[in-house]
């Protein structure tokens, strides 16, 4: 059993201004997730008559991407690989004080506690990540030819799940490493590429009006990612986007 003290943002609403709170976490099973600590705290919260602490989760698994939590001042954890729901608390020692922060971004305004507001990722995808022309219906596998080195590619950028990890983990809250990934996954396939100058520009277009800083090649993003997304695609995109450009202006 673990006897820990929690260091937690708490903040009411958006207008409110927040502090950090102190609370003891006591007694806490070393095989509990870090979620399930915070569960364990929130109930004795409210049997003392408290305001549990609030946070987003989902899927608990890694997959959803909810679970927005900044652990000792690293998105995640600084576990590599992983989301805050898949750390355990046999990563930390008995007597361990934790700091729990949302993430913090211009562009992620924190609704309560730690929940913060990701929809400016969502109408980043909404202004292009998708493929609207008629691509027909399903065909047999293996019957449209892709290299297997874009196919790779093209998963390896599909796996991001939109947490925000690299977003908070930039000094610039820049949202390169999430768009380029948005980006980049059908830019690979061949259902994507009537549609890939439109797409580059109108999502780097939505990028920078949803106010996400400039990217400056330290790579904080991919260290953060929990798919452990390549800063390749960042150039891809780079290079993707000044070639449209070019060709929107030469129209």
């Amino acid at each position: 059993m673990l006897n820990l003290t929690l260091k937690v943002w708490r903040q009411k609403t958006p207008q409110d201004q927040g502090k950090i709170e102190t609370y003891e976490a006591k007694n806490i099973p070393e095989e509990a997730s870090f979620l399930e600590m915070l569960d364990i705290v929130n109930e004795r919260i409210i049997e003392s008559g408290g305001e549990p602490i609030h946070f987003d989760h989902d899927c608990r698994e890694g997959i959803c991407g909810s679970c927005s939590l900044t652990i000792n001042g690293v998105p995640h954890s600084k576990e590599r690989g992983i989301t805050s729901c898949q750390v355990h608390m046999r990563k930390f020692r008995d007597g361990d004080t934790i700091w729990i922060e949302p993430f913090r971004a211009k562009a992620f305004p924190i609704i309560r506690d730690l929940i913060v507001d990701r929809s400016a990722m969502d109408r980043i995808i909404a202004a292009g990540g998708y493929i609207s022309v008629r691509t027909g219906s399903a065909v047999d596998a293996n019957s449209l030819p892709i290299p297997k080195d874009d196919a790779d590619t093209a998963f390896d950028a599909a796996a991001c799940i939109g947490c925000g990890a690299c977003i908070a983990a930039c000094k610039n809250s820049s949202a390169m490493l999430f768009t380029a990934a948005k980006v980049s996954h059908l830019g690979h396939l061949p259902q994507g590429q009537p549609e890939r100058d439109k797409r580059v520009l109108a999502m780097v277009r939505q990028m920078d009006a949803e106010g996400f800083g400039n990217c400056t090649n330290q790579y904080e993003c991919e260290a953060a990612c929990p798919k452990e997304i390549s800063v390749d695609h960042i150039a891809r995109m780079n290079r993707d986007f000044a070639a449209a450009l070019v060709k929107e202006q030469l129209v």
